[in-house]
């Protein structure tokens, strides 16, 4: 028998019937020339639970699959028999098994997923249909790798799976990908994953122990009345310049006075505001913590934050902030990246920012924990202390800049100097 080559490959015509050239460094090895000419490439073994004679199709020899590819896929296989799997009841075995895109599905169709927010739902099913679904959708639930999680978790921080897609709230949406949309996505996919195990539709979760960036606190805030000056002033100028719509502008105004959510605040009900009492509550099955909570999600609204909302016109459909076209709520993501700009305030400010700048101010102004968590509608006490934490970390470069003037008299150079005459 000879070595398979490109060369003899090549060289090999078909005949009056199939026939097959064996390789004589890897038993098993194989190439089929059938009577059309076509030529393809096999591994032949017996199965170590039955010891049968089992044929593995490898694949077609063209510009894709070479003589050598072949030969390394071959090897693959005689490794995994000598390991004592079946390589054909394997793939065999795949062919029926539940694939992640029906994974998906059911999991969209759970009690679970239900009983998210509808704003969590929205976001989650962005991610599934845009970024995972193209990704790993056709992999078998039990049988996707390490390194195609890895794989796709580059892809939508690379921004692969960016496009424009049609939805019916908007008409046109703008699919971006990024760091955190993808750490997001592969969030969810181990979520799925938990349940899919929980509710026997998977074995095990493919995520487990892989990390993807870090979720939490930003250290980037509005850290003093300057910088929220030049923020009120903008926005105040782009609404006089009829640059940006008095609904919009209020909406980021909103959330800079009370550390809502985005989401909070863009499908914001009129019904939801009792502004006799000064509080807003939103349902539970609205908001993103309703599920674990089990309790509506109640926010203090200061003066300001009640001027808002006073003098927003009624819109049709419900909306305490009207948008400006569509069924859909208000859109302030585009709206945010121009004003930021304009106002001179950081590249890494985003309006998620503005809540962590409440959380911050509330912390350094004495308030508790507890106290954190309510305004901001956590779930639970560890993410509030994360604003605790960063104050402390403030508070410590505070106190060495109120030292700083002690310093100088320690060192000697506080010494006060004898006035000059002032000249005549």
């Amino acid at each position: 028998m000879p070595k398979l080559t490109k060369r003899l490959v090549d060289a090999e015509v078909a005949g009056d019937k199939d026939r097959f050239i064996w390789d004589d460094e890897i038993p098993g090895f194989g190439l089929k020339l059938y009577t059309t000419g076509a030529k393809s490439f096999c591994y032949q073994y017996r199965s170590p639970a039955n010891n049968q004679t089992r044929r593995f199709n490898i694949g077609k020899y063209s510009g894709a699959l070479t003589v050598e590819q072949a030969r390394t896929i071959a090897k693959k296989q005689a490794h995994a028999v000598y390991s004592g799997h079946d390589p054909m009841a394997e793939k065999q075995a795949l062919r029926g098994a539940l694939l992640i895109n029906e994974l998906w599905d059911a999991y969209v169709a759970s009690e679970q997923f239900a009983s998210n927010a509808e704003t969590t739902k929205a976001t989650d099913r962005g991610r599934i249909d845009r970024h995972l679904r193209p990704l790993l959708g056709k992999a078998a639930a039990d049988g996707v790798a390490h390194e195609q999680i890895l794989k796709a978790h580059r892809a939508i921080k690379e921004g692969r799976t960016a496009a424009r897609v049609k939805t019916k709230a908007r008409g046109l949406a703008k699919v971006t990908g990024g760091p955190g949309t993808a750490d997001q996505s592969i969030r969810l996919l181990s979520t799925a994953y938990t349940w899919a195990i929980r509710n026997k539709l998977a074995k095990t979760n493919p995520v487990a122990g892989m990390k993807f960036g870090k979720s939490g606190v930003r250290d980037t805030i509005l850290s003093d009345a300057s910088e929220y000056a030049r923020l009120f002033s903008t926005l105040q100028r782009m609404e006089d310049e009829k640059r940006i719509r008095s609904a919009a502008a209020d909406a980021i105004r909103f959330i800079a006075f009370t550390g809502a959510r985005k989401g909070e605040v863009t499908r914001l009900q009129r019904d939801w505001v009792n502004l006799k009492s000064g509080l807003i509550n939103i349902p539970r099955t609205n908001h993103k913590s309703g599920r674990q909570t089990q309790r509506p999600r109640i926010i203090a609204l200061p003066a300001a934050a009640r001027e808002i909302i006073d003098r927003q016109p009624e819109c049709e459909r419900g909306y305490v902030f009207s948008p400006a076209k569509g069924d859909g709520p208000i859109s302030l993501g585009k709206l945010w990246e121009r004003v930021r700009e304009e106002a001179k305030l950081p590249p890494t400010l985003g309006l998620h920012e503005l809540r962590h700048s409440v959380g911050t101010h509330l912390a350094m102004s004495g308030a508790t924990a507890i106290d954190i968590m309510e305004q901001l509608g956590h779930k639970q006490v560890s993410t509030t202390l994360r604003y605790v934490h960063f104050v402390e970390a403030a508070r410590s470069t505070l106190a060495d800049r109120a030292a700083a003037v002690a310093l100088l008299g320690l060192n000697g150079k506080g010494k006060k100097k004898r006035p000059t005459k002032a000249p005549t």
